[in-house]
């Protein structure tokens, strides 16, 4: 595939993952800055989550290509696409329900820190091919299946929790009238 963009997508695990692993230090950084200088605002954590879809999306956007562009391997390219359509979800069910007034209670099994973590390491060894280290880059397909499936379990968790938590709230709203029938 020409003209291939980033790091990534060409193949340098280690030193892509290097460089966004920077990033994603430095946005640590700043969100933890802000909250101890007590700057933080609705504004500043609707940007940083916002942000936070666009580090998914260039992480697992760059594994995409760079599975497509081999062209040998369309499972781990679905596999890949799957973790970052994934990621989207997983994050966008707990900021619907706590949109409509939902507590989404529930510690999902791979959030984005796990997805985070799991993808970066493992991408970062599997570059240590190109140092010479035989056979790590196995690491990388292992990684997103992990991936993949915690994150399809942890959209299970997080939608049966706001199905049970929208149907305790709208049990709690039905209320019995004096001498009346409950409405």
């Amino acid at each position: 595939m020409r003209g291939r963009t980033g790091l990534l997508s060409p193949g340098e695990f280690f030193w892509g993952t290097v460089v966004i692993t920077l990033f994603v230090f430095s946005d640590l950084v700043d969100g933890n800055m802000a909250r101890q200088l007590g700057r933080s605002s609705r504004w500043g954590a609707f940007l940083d989550s916002t942000l936070d879809r666009v580090a998914d999306g260039a992480i697992f956007g760059g594994l995409t290509l760079w599975y497509a562009g081999r062209g040998d391997d369309n499972v781990l390219c679905a596999v890949t696409i799957f973790c970052l359509a994934s990621g989207q979800v997983v994050s966008y069910t707990k900021a619907r329900g706590e949109s409509i007034g939902l507590p989404v209670n529930v510690n999902g099994l791979v959030e984005r820190a796990e997805r985070l973590v799991i993808s970066l390491v493992a991408c970062g060894f599997s570059g240590l091919h190109k140092f010479g280290v035989p056979h790590i880059e196995i690491l990388l397909p292992i990684a997103l299946w992990i991936v993949a499936v915690g994150s399809a379990v942890t959209l299970v968790q997080r939608v049966v929790t706001v199905r049970r938590e929208a149907a305790e709230a709208d049990a709690g709203e039905r209320t019995v009238p004096q001498g009346g029938e409950a409405r």
